[in-house]
């Protein structure tokens, strides 16, 4: 906590991104004004500081999941996983990202026209990723709860509407694939999400989302791909034979 009390918000965003949102929530200017410390914005917004340190600390504090062995989970609780985290972190992340990306695009986008092209590619993944998710939902999830209900009460299968589940689940794949190429592209437009030398604090923050968002959808499609849709497969091909 002292080592935040040193330390100008400006600093504090731009060694932690994660940060940003906090400041946001309470309507503080990180960008233009982040030469203040936490006890002057605190002072301005009359807000307790020690109630925004701890805030900035709680995000600060926030772990991954890579240490998880979501190989051993039942695969309904899986995709409950999958929905209420990762599903969630889109949806929440994307309206975010639309609202910076504009803002950069406005102020830099004559000096930096790869911001454009940035822009393109995430509203087209964000878009694709909404409908994706949706398909999942109502569809794929489902269906993995049904198959686990039938192997729980040694009932018969019955059988879906778009016969094997290996249908839905290759027409995910290929979407996942879709996503990952765009996102290569808008990897390399960045150069590899590295602030240009004359990047505000803004941009560096939307920098650093959208870094956090392509691991955060690395880590999703790695849940599928290769644990949910396998052990999928094998539980409909055991409850079929």
């Amino acid at each position: 906590m002292e080592n935040l009390m040193t330390k100008n918000i400006g600093e504090i965003v731009a060694e932690n991104y994660r940060t940003a949102q906090v400041f946001k929530n309470h309507k503080i200017d990180f960008c233009c004004k982040g030469n203040r410390s936490i006890v002057e914005v605190a002072e301005k917004n009359k807000i307790d500081a020690n109630l925004l340190l701890k805030e900035i600390e709680s995000v600060q504090d926030q772990k991954n999941d890579d240490t998880i062995d979501f190989k051993t989970w039942p695969l309904d609780l899986l995709a409950d996983y999958i929905e209420k985290t990762h599903h969630r972190y889109v949806e929440a992340q994307i309206p975010i990202l639309n609202q910076y990306l504009a803002k950069l695009c406005r102020v830099h986008g004559e000096r930096h026209p790869e911001l454009l092209e940035i822009t393109q590619h995430f509203n087209k993944c964000a878009g694709e990723l909404a409908m994706h998710m949706k398909k999942e939902e109502l569809i794929l999830f489902p269906a993995v709860r049904k198959m686990i209900k039938a192997k729980q009460t040694g009932t018969l299968l019955e059988k879906p509407h778009f016969g094997t589940i290996q249908n839905p689940i290759q027409m995910m794949m290929q979407e996942h694939e879709n996503e990952g190429d765009r996102f290569r592209l808008i990897d390399e437009l960045s150069d590899n999400y590295t602030p240009p030398a004359d990047a505000c604090n803004t941009y560096r923050v939307t920098f650093s989302l959208l870094q956090e968002f392509e691991e955060d959808l690395h880590r999703h499609i790695h849940l599928e791909n290769n644990i949910l849709f396998p052990k999928s497969e094998a539980l409909e091909k055991e409850l079929n034979d």
